[in-house]
């Protein structure tokens, strides 16, 4: 499976829950996670898409701990299984 596909399917899951699943580009800023996923009642995280199997490279490892240590919620998704548990940890925070 490619990461296109989990990227499509988490978008689509966001969408149908009432949320936003933004693309996440930083000019001059790389590493950062794919997707900003924005959920009703102000919820909000950020999304690394990985094929099932590859690992994140070291600048993203960093980004995430740089991003969790601020207090957000970084998740790396590498399955469409992963995606309910994911949005049912957002929601529930």
């Amino acid at each position: 499976m490619r990461e296109k596909t989990i990227e499509q399917k988490l978008t689509r899951t966001i969408k149908k829950h009432g949320g936003l699943c933004l693309k996440f580009v930083s000019p001059g800023y790389d590493g950062v996670p794919d997707r900003i996923i924005l959920l009703p009642n102000g919820k909000l995280a950020f999304a690394e898409l990985k094929a099932p199997g590859k690992q994140m490279r070291p600048l993203q490892e960093y980004r995430k701990r740089q991003l969790e240590g601020l207090g957000f919620k970084v998740y790396v998704i590498d399955s469409i299984e992963a995606i309910g548990g994911v949005l049912s940890e957002i929601q529930s925070t």
